[in-house]
């Protein structure tokens, strides 16, 4: 892991509380000026620190009130039909969220529907038929308590301190 400092590690918190800041406000908040907050922005995002900017858009006043856990137990766990799987589920806009998971399984997805009849036609249409399929065990969400995609930076600070002693 490359070496973060405090200006580096207080531009990605600032920018995952809010990714609308002018560079002048991230500036200020961070104590630098702007020509120099600019500067490591785009190194950041050139080193791949920060890989895009995007709304967080509440799923429910969009009209999509499920939320579904599916686990897809695949058929054979080959290098070819786990590729082919793979893609199959990349291209399901309903699928907001996949991983590769340990123990029973070898997918977890998270996916978006508008009610249980639309989530159903989803699971038994396209889930189901997906390529190298062999079984899907679906637990559904009965209500966030957290829902956030902003990643914890306290062990980074931890590791500036160190250094710079």
């Amino acid at each position: 892991m490359e070496t973060l400092d405090k200006f580096d590690i207080a531009i990605l918190h600032e920018l995952q509380t809010d990714g609308r800041l002018t560079n002048a406000e991230l500036a200020h908040r961070v104590g630098l000026s702007a020509a120099p907050c600019w500067r490591r922005v785009r190194a950041l995002e050139e080193r791949g620190y920060i890989t895009g900017y995007q709304a967080v858009i509440d799923r429910h006043k969009i009209g999509l009130g499920v939320l579904a856990f599916v686990r897809l137990d695949a058929d054979r766990n080959s290098g070819d039909a786990t590729r082919q799987l793979e893609a199959a589920i990349k291209k399901l806009p309903e699928v907001i969220a996949c991983h590769y998971i340990s123990g029973t399984g070898t997918f977890e997805l998270q996916v978006v529907a508008q009610d249980l009849d639309s989530f159903s036609r989803f699971a038994l249409q396209s889930l189901i038929n997906l390529p190298n399929v062999k079984d899907m065990h679906t637990s559904f969400s009965l209500g966030e308590v957290k829902a956030r995609s902003a990643l914890p930076l306290g062990h980074l600070s931890a590791v500036t301190r160190v250094i710079t002693k």
